[in-house]
């Protein structure tokens, strides 16, 4: 039963804005995705290119992965940064925990998940820094991906005669001992009043590292940025308490796949993802000759 805590942070979630006017995020038919600047509480800009949606991180910012559905039913969202389940720490499959979204509801994913209680903190830094690089799996450095889940839902069964189905309180619970294999235990952050699944075990999350050294100074940004491809590193350990619900899915394959790729804003520009600017048009005293008038 949630606490009074987590009820009141559930209703300010729910409150919160999806997709703006302008272009600002990853939209899906049930989930959106935007990236959020945590020190200046901003959504960051995306750009389109070549079918997918980018993203400009700066060095030693932290940032926060805002999902947000769309639809009238319970959701799973596995979310994967730079390749890694952001839950449990594997190499990240569909298959695995995630977090569960109630009808409607905004969550705000801010770090790894190490407990029910902590995450470390998301942030952006150089790829051998980032936390994929430091356990050996650099490949998928720089796209961050939420694999969407539809819950199957049990249609009841009226019996001749009966206009409602009769009453069994503990129907669930007893589904739930019979055929565990057949749940999806999944985790649901403070923000979304759900949370996930066991299975991301206190061991594999003492088997991360403990903490990311410093983020860079903010002299050393603009020289890390042209020089590293960006990923995500694993941060301070700060307050983030999820609770634990049950979920089956639909169907073992995602109803859809949201991603947002990211690097440093000079590396896109580099990459012709983001226009390079046009120099300014500075007025001269002195054009030329007078021409006629139009």
């Amino acid at each position: 039963m949630p606490t009074r805590r987590l009820l009141l942070t559930l209703f300010a979630a729910a409150a919160a804005s999806a997709c703006t006017s302008t272009p600002a995020c990853a939209a899906g038919n049930l989930v959106d995705m935007q990236i959020v600047d945590r020190g200046r509480g901003e959504l960051l800009s995306t750009w389109r290119y070549r079918g997918a949606s980018y993203v400009a991180g700066r060095p030693g910012d932290r940032y926060a992965v805002r999902l947000t559905n769309r639809s009238g039913a319970r959701v799973l969202v596995v979310l994967s940064i730079d390749g890694v389940n952001a839950v449990s720490g594997e190499t990240a499959s569909t298959g695995q925990t995630g977090y569960v979204l109630g009808p409607w509801q905004t969550a705000e994913i801010t770090g790894w998940r190490k407990s029910y209680s902590e995450a470390a903190a998301f942030y952006f830094t150089a790829l051998p820094d980032s936390y994929a690089a430091r356990t050996d799996r650099p490949d998928n450095v720089g796209v961050i991906g939420a694999a969407v889940f539809r819950e199957r839902v049990q249609q009841p069964v009226l019996r001749p005669y009966e206009s409602q189905p009769p009453v069994a309180s503990n129907r669930l619970d007893g589904e739930m001992r019979q055929e565990p294999e057949r749940r999806a235990e999944s985790f649901g952050s403070a923000g979304a009043g759900a949370a996930g699944a066991a299975d991301a075990s206190r061991e594999r999350s003492a088997a991360a590292p403990s903490a990311a050294a410093p983020p860079p100074m903010a002299r050393d940004r603009d020289s890390l940025a042209k020089a590293e491809k960006l990923g995500t590193g694993h941060g301070e350990r700060e307050y983030s308490p999820t609770t634990q619900t049950s979920f089956e899915r639909a169907s073992s394959q995602p109803a859809e796949v949201v991603q947002l790729r990211y690097d440093s804003y000079a590396n896109l520009v580099a990459s012709g993802i983001i226009g390079r600017p046009r120099p300014p048009v500075v007025p001269q005293p002195f054009p030329g000759f007078v021409a006629d008038p139009g």
